[in-house]
Order: structure tokens, then C-alpha cells, then sequence
């Protein structure tokens, strides 16, 4: 239990130091040809969509699922 605990949390302060770094880069539309060294690491409106999907889809099973 502890290890996934470990496991769970580790993801989570991963992911929190991941997006605390890329919201300190400046924007790569704002910075032009300089945006190539200043990239961020993820694409944050990309992850929204794929999460905001997943979380949608998981709803309407939970809601065919539990209808039954």
C-alpha cells in the first residue's frame, strides 16, 4: 500500500513541478524565434482537451453502467 501510495504521489509532484515550470516560461508566440530555447515542456491546452475528454467519456459510462 505504501509503495502505491509512493507511486501516486510521486506522479502528482511530478506533474505539479512540471506545470510550476512551464508557467514561469514565456510564451512562445510571445518571444518569436527566441521561443525555441524557451519552450515549455508540455502542451497545457492539448492535456486539457485529452483530460476534459477522458473525464467526459467516463461520466457516460458511469452513467450506462449505473442505469443497468
Amino acid at each position: 500500500m505504501q509503495t502505491f501510495f509512493g507511486m501516486i504521489l510521486g506522479a502528482l509532484l511530478l506533474a505539479g513541478g512540471v506545470y510550476v515550470y512551464d508557467s514561469m516560461q514565456t510564451s512562445s508566440v510571445a518571444n518569436g524565434q527566441v521561443a525555441v530555447t524557451n519552450r515549455t515542456i508540455v502542451n497545457w491546452d492539448v492535456a486539457k482537451a485529452d483530460w476534459d475528454a477522458l473525464r467526459d467519456r467516463a461520466h457516460k459510462d458511469w452513467v450506462r453502467i449505473s442505469s443497468k
